[in-house]
C-alpha cells in the first residue's frame, strides 16, 4: 500500500496529532491556576487522555489501511514506539522552545499510562470480538 493511502486512512490521528500539539505548547493565561474548575493533577489527566484518544486513532487508522481487526505485536510496538517520540518530542520542545510551559517526566509518563489503557482497551474488546466469532 502507499504511503499516501496510510496517511489518508491516519488523518484522524494526525489532526489530533496537531491538536495535541497546539495545546500543549500554548501559553496558558495566569488565571487558569486560580479558577474552581482546575486541581492537582488536572495536567496529567490531560495528557492521559489526549494520548489515550491518540492511541486509538492510530488503532483505527491501521484498521481502515490493512482492512483487518487483528494486528500482530509488531503494530502494537511500533504504535507504542511512535507515541513515546511524540510525547518525549512535545516534553523537548516545552524544555527548549517555550520555556513559559513545563517540561515533566511525569508528562511523559502520563502519556505512556494514556497508551497502554488504549493498548489494554484494545486487546481486550479485540479478544472478546474473537471470542464471539469463536
Amino acid at each position: 500500500m502507499n504511503k499516501f493511502k496510510v496517511l489518508l486512512h491516519q488523518r484522524l490521528a494526525l489532526l489530533w496529532t496537531v491538536f495535541i500539539l497546539i495545546l500543549c505548547t500554548m501559553k496558558m493565561p495566569d488565571s487558569v491556576g486560580e479558577s474552581g474548575f482546575f486541581f492537582t493533577g488536572f495536567d496529567k489527566m490531560v495528557h492521559l487522555g489526549f494520548f489515550f484518544v491518540l492511541t486509538i486513532l492510530l488503532f483505527y487508522g491501521e484498521t481502515k489501511s490493512q482492512r483487518r481487526e487483528n494486528f500482530g505485536i509488531l503494530t502494537i510496538f511500533k504504535i507504542l514506539m511512535l507515541t513515546f517520540a511524540l510525547g518525549g518530542f512535545i516534553e523537548l520542545i516545552q524544555l527548549k522552545f517555550f520555556t513559559y510551559r513545563s517540561a515533566e517526566w511525569w508528562d511523559l509518563g502520563s502519556d505512556m499510562i494514556g497508551v497502554f489503557m488504549a493498548i489494554f482497551a484494545y486487546v481486550l474488546l479485540n479478544k472478546s470480538n474473537y471470542e464471539k466469532e469463536s
